[in-house]
């Protein structure tokens, strides 16, 4: 049996990572209930770092509170930037030097889990996110090929006498009502 290689595109890395991070923000007023939190505008973009796998993204935060003791509301937004680094193993016979394309996908979008108000009044919040990573790139693949051609088969298009003589003998008035 015989071998032949083939280069290809292909995924040559995939991985995902957890994050959870926690943030502090400062408000002009002194909060008395926070009443909502909310994150948008998610952006990311995907870059190789030498052996590893970076992230750069950003993200916005609405934090809603009352202040004056829930007589008063208001909006405090906040853009928090982040770099990730991923380590992302590369399988086999891949080669990472080649030109590669970094595909970036959030497997779980930036979500506000805690937010408090801590003693000195400034209100302490977490987020959590889930990214996933794909590398693409060149890899070889080995496939086995037969030496051998296979059989041509012989084509009939030629009618026989019977063929011919079903098709004379049609009947005509085949649709009856």
């Amino acid at each position: 049996m015989a071998f032949k290689e083939i280069v290809t595109k292909a995924v040559i890395g995939k991985g995902k990572k957890y994050f959870k991070n926690s943030y502090v923000i400062t408000t002009e007023n002194i909060p008395t209930t926070v009443l909502g939190c909310w994150v948008i505008n998610h952006k990311f973009k995907g870059y190789k770092s030498k052996e590893k796998i970076g992230v750069d993204g950003s993200y916005d935060v609405n934090i809603w509170y009352s202040y004056e003791n829930d007589s008063k509301t208001t909006v405090v937004n906040k853009k928090i930037d982040y770099n990730d680094l991923f380590n992302v193993k590369i399988k086999e016979n891949a080669d990472l030097s080649s030109d590669t394309e970094i595909i970036v996908r959030t497997l779980k979008q930036p979500n506000c889990t805690q937010v408090n108000i801590d003693k000195d009044g400034n209100i302490n919040f977490d987020i959590e996110k889930e990214l996933g990573v794909e590398i693409v790139g060149e890899t070889k693949m080995k496939i086995s090929i037969e030496e051998e051609e296979e059989p041509w088969e012989d084509v009939d298009d030629e009618l026989d006498e019977e063929e011919l003589k079903d098709i004379d003998d049609i009947n005509e008035n085949y649709i009856e009502k």
